[in-house]
């Protein structure tokens, strides 16, 4: 017989959350709105030296340096004005200081949650001595190995009439030693390229996963109450929120593995030309599968008023619109009506979907295209801020390209244009 997740042993919901926060390897810091502390994790413990019962209730900037305590109140008051899941200082080196008043460089992500109208800060800690001390050797390494690489190149020079053996080597040591030059310099773009990512995905993955393991959570409490088979419908409501809530996080892992094939160049276009009639009922199924996700009211109409053939990779085309309508229907308030029209001009196709949804900023709308980018508007709406980069990428294995149009609270219209015949 299956049992439930409630019905395993050793599942208690509070004791995992409790397991997460505690034994993280990352050094966790939880305040309220005024900037004390009132959590901390025991791996924070060890990166500061004191233990949770000194820290509790003490003011944040306890673990900063003296020289920067002052100007950090100014910006944690700045954050509680208008919180937002970030990192901190980009651009710039980071120290937190511990209890015996030693100094350590430090990557901070911070997060916030709302409890009660409170605002409250996670703050995500990863002591990175080891990576800058690494960064330090590596850049010493570098400036050795071109001092290196300096001399021995003049030394080639004074020993050009020597034996044709001796230059012979001479020449496949310097050859040896620029390979390793250039490994090492790869090596370092590739671990700053990589740490970064690992931050911004550790701050998107906090934030997004939230939602639906907080629904997961709630539904599961609930299922439990549910005993009696009068109440089969009530536990197939929160079984259905659970399926949901399983399917959103399965989309934010989908975003991170398509993200990374792409810049692996895993991902190429397989194009195939399609008539009129073939590509407009492919947008009819897909319309067709979208519908069921519409909210209340909302209603998707489909114009198509021209007959051309079209080279695509339909896979990726199909990606493409479900982003876009998956979007419109997410952005767009109950009764809403959501507009696709398919044209051709100038040997391109152009597919256009327009929303009566939230809108973007003009200031938002130059940055939409970003990896991990979230409008202001949009943060409390589930997404990774991945999907329209993706999207790029999509277009551009397809020499096609995006043009977007929008304003706040006015809707907004994404227009894609692919050329009829593609000539990669």
């Amino acid at each position: 017989m299956s049992k439930t997740i409630t019905e395993l042993p050793g599942i208690n919901n509070i004791e995992q959350f409790e397991a997460l926060f505690n034994f993280a390897t990352i050094g966790i810091v939880i305040t309220n709105n005024r900037g004390n502390i009132i959590n901390f994790n025991q791996y924070a413990e060890t990166q500061f030296g004191y233990s949770k019962e000194e820290v509790l209730l003490q003011n944040i900037e306890i673990l900063i340096p003296q020289h920067v305590r002052q100007n950090h109140v100014k910006l944690r008051d700045n954050f509680y004005k208008h919180p937002e899941p970030r990192r901190m200082g980009e651009g710039r080196d980071l120290l937190a200081q511990r209890k015996d008043g030693t100094n350590f460089p430090v990557e901070v992500s911070l997060s916030n949650y709302v409890i009660n109208s409170e605002t409250f800060v996670i703050g995500f800690v990863i002591d990175i001595t080891v990576r800058k001390k690494s960064e330090a050797e590596v850049i010493h390494q570098r400036d050795e190995l071109a001092r290196v690489t300096k001399e021995i190149t003049q030394l080639n020079s004074e020993l050009e009439q020597k034996v044709e053996s001796r230059t012979k080597m001479l020449r496949e040591t310097l050859a040896a030693l620029e390979n390793s030059k250039e490994e090492l310099n790869e090596a370092l773009i590739n671990e700053k390229s990589l740490n970064e990512l690992k931050s911004r995905f550790v701050t998107t993955a906090s934030h997004e996963f939230r939602t639906p393991l907080s629904t997961i959570l709630s539904s599961t409490y609930l299922l439990e109450q549910y005993n009696s088979t009068s109440e089969t419908a009530k536990r197939e409501k929160h079984l259905l929120q659970i399926k949901d809530a399983v399917g959103d996080m399965k989309s934010i892992l989908e975003d991170f593995l398509s993200l990374g094939k792409l810049e692996e160049g895993l991902i190429q276009a397989k194009e195939e030309t399609i008539s009129a009639d073939d590509l407009f009922a492919e947008i009819q199924k897909i319309v067709g599968e979208m519908g069921q996700q519409c909210k209340p009211g909302q209603q998707i109409i489909l114009e198509h008023n021209c007959a051309f053939s079209i080279t695509i990779d339909k896979q990726l085309f199909r990606n493409i619109l479900l982003n876009l309508l998956s979007n419109a229907i997410k952005f767009s308030g109950d009764d809403g009506i959501i507009k696709i029209l398919c044209t051709a001009d100038k040997g391109n196709m152009a597919l256009s979907i327009e929303d009566s949804g939230i809108g973007i900023s003009e200031e938002d709308l130059t940055h939409l295209s970003e990896r991990f980018f979230r409008a202001k508007n949009a943060i409390n709406i589930q997404g990774t801020g991945l999907g329209l980069h993706i999207l790029n990428k999509y277009l551009e294995l397809m020499n096609g390209r995006i043009e977007i149009k929008s304003r706040l609270n006015e809707g907004s219209t994404f227009t894609i244009y692919i050329p009829l015949q593609n000539n990669n």
